[in-house]
This record gives structure tokens, sequence and C-alpha cells, in this order.
């Protein structure tokens, strides 16, 4: 506030939620100060041992998750914001991730080239997020194996990558995408699930073995 010089900046708290609490202290208590409009004006500053105004300041927290002490979410106003959707992505990697990773690992445009089918497959199968962090990585690590390729002379020609190529550069699929078992298998049943990234099949195993006659819950089911 002093570099600035204004009483009315704004702070972005960018992944609030990655505070860390251990024996050196407990920096979400001192959130709760800083946040709190009936005390934020006379906030102390402990290290300094300087008071300040922050009851002008408008706070601007991100998170991925809303894993936080429930006395700080209470000092909030939550705005749920919803991932990207695949064709968004899709967008996204052709505009951007595809060229910064080109230039991050020297890559030419004569060298490889990446097909919408490619980019979607690895949205569905090798990626799942709601961001698009994984995605670039993900493409980055094509564009470094290419590289390899040029570099020891196993490759004269341009890299076409598709989704049949995929699994030469990325292995095998980690994800499934949006099917169910073509064909019933016994002691399984397909559900539906939800995670930050967005709905999703669910496939549920059962098995029968001789027991007490008692019933055991796991997981966060609602009784």
């Amino acid at each position: 506030m002093q570099k600035i010089k204004v009483k009315n900046p704004l702070f972005l708290l960018d992944e609030i939620e990655k505070m860390a609490s251990d024996y050196r202290g407990d920096p979400s208590s001192a959130m709760l100060e800083v946040l709190d409009p009936e005390q934020n004006h006379t906030f102390n500053d402990h290290y300094l041992e300087v008071d300040y105004d922050l009851s002008q300041v408008m706070f601007v927290a991100t998170a991925n998750s809303l894993d936080l002490p429930q006395p700080l979410l209470d000092r909030m106003e939550i705005i749920e914001l919803a991932g990207y959707t695949e064709d968004e992505k899709l967008q996204i990697a052709k505009r951007h991730l595809i060229k910064k990773a080109m230039e991050n690992n020297g890559i030419k445009t004569s060298e490889i080239s990446f097909k919408d089918s490619a980019i979607l497959d690895i949205i569905r199968y090798y990626t799942r997020e709601a961001g698009v962090r994984g995605l670039s990585r993900t493409i980055s690590t094509i564009c470094r194996k290419v590289v390899k390729e040029v570099v020891l002379k196993k490759r004269k020609t341009k890299a076409m990558i598709s989704d049949k190529t995929l699994e030469k550069y990325l292995g095998v699929r980690k994800h499934r995408f949006g099917l169910a078992e073509e064909e019933n298998q016994v002691g399984e049943v397909t559900g539906l699930a939800w995670t930050s990234v967005g709905g999703d099949l669910l496939t549920i195993e059962a098995t029968a073995y001789k027991g007490k006659g008692k019933l055991n819950y796991t997981g966060q089911l609602a009784m």
C-alpha cells in the first residue's frame, strides 16, 4: 500500500486454499482479521508492529476447492465458476497452448502439426481437469519427444499428431470417457458421479463373500 500510494487497492489472494498451518504459524488466523470488516480498520502487523487500515481494500481470493476453515469462509462471498468446456479447451489449445509449447521447445511448424482429433483425445483420455494446466504439460511432452526424434535423426518428415498416433507419445489412455460397458458384467453396475471436473460415469463393483450379518459402509455415503 505504501508503494502504490492508495488506500483502496485490489488485492488478489491466489489459490488461498494452499495456505499451510504448522509449528511456524497459522496464516488462516491472520486472514480472519484481514477479511473481517469489523476488525480490518485496525489491522496490526505483528512483524513490523505497525497498524494498517485495510477497511477500504478490496480482497479477491481464488481457490480450486472450498477446503478452507469455516470461519474464513464465513467472511467471504462464494462465487463458483464453471471449468472450461471441451470446445473451449480445444480452442485454447489451438490458439495458445500449442504455439507456446512449440516456442518453448524450439520446434517449428514445419516439424509438427496437431489435428483436432488428437487434441480432443488428450482432453478426454489423458487429462481430466477443470483448467488447462495438464493439457499444456501434455502438449509440451509431445513436442519434446518430437524434438528428440528430430535431433536423433529418427524423423525426416513432419510429425502429424492425430488420435491414431497419440499412444506412441503418451502411452495407453489414462481415463475413460463417457462410455458404459458394452456388455453386462457380473458384480458390476454403472452409476453416476460428480467431481470438480464435472459429471462422470462410475463403475461400481460388488463381490459376495460369507459374512457375519453386519453391514459396513465406506466412502462418502449419505444415510
